[in-house]
């Protein structure tokens, strides 16, 4: 009977930490999530060819992976057998903040410590729940997804200037 209290926790924790991702990305286009030569938002004089690539490319497709790796690790259901998948999608997010952080070249330090600091509440939280399962150890992982949902889209939203198709990504479906 331990399973319906756990069940209502992983939903909500699904339905915050989604709520929270749409939210924080939630004025974009519906250009293709590899960017190209669509226009951008910006106004900016026409430009006649696109640039090389660039840092600010780089930093886009990281940005974009690591948008990415959060919406595997948030739609993870949150439960006693997903302990492994939770640490593991987590470490993919470390992996991919990190080169995130590299193509910024110490640009967002506020934004990528922020998301470094959740990231460690959720290994907390799953830590807690490995331990010791219970409906208050699933309600934690839940909030601290949520937590980390929200630092992912603050970071998103700095770099929205010059990662106008970033929002693009994937994100959490219904």
């Amino acid at each position: 009977m331990a399973i319906r209290p756990a069940h209502g926790w992983r939903i909500i924790g699904v339905a915050v930490a989604g709520g929270l991702l749409c939210a924080a990305c939630g004025s974009s286009t519906t250009s293709s999530p590899g960017g190209g030569a669509s226009p951008s938002p910006s106004p900016t004089p026409a430009a006649a060819t696109s640039p090389p690539a660039s840092p600010a490319s780089a930093v886009c497709q990281d940005a974009a992976a690591l948008h990415a790796s959060v919406d595997k690790l948030l739609h993870v259901r949150i439960g006693k057998g997903t302990v492994d998948e939770i640490k593991s999608d987590v470490a993919d997010v470390k992996a991919k903040l990190s080169a995130l952080t590299a193509s910024a070249h110490g640009q967002m330090q506020a934004q990528t410590s922020a998301v470094k600091a959740a990231l460690d509440k959720v290994e907390k939280a799953v830590s807690d729940m490995s331990a010791h399962f219970s409906a208050s150890t699933v309600k934690g992982v839940a909030t601290a997804l949520a937590g980390l949902s929200s630092a992912v889209g603050t970071l998103l939203t700095s770099l929205d200037p010059q990662c106008p198709n970033l929002s693009a990504s994937p994100s959490p479906s219904a």
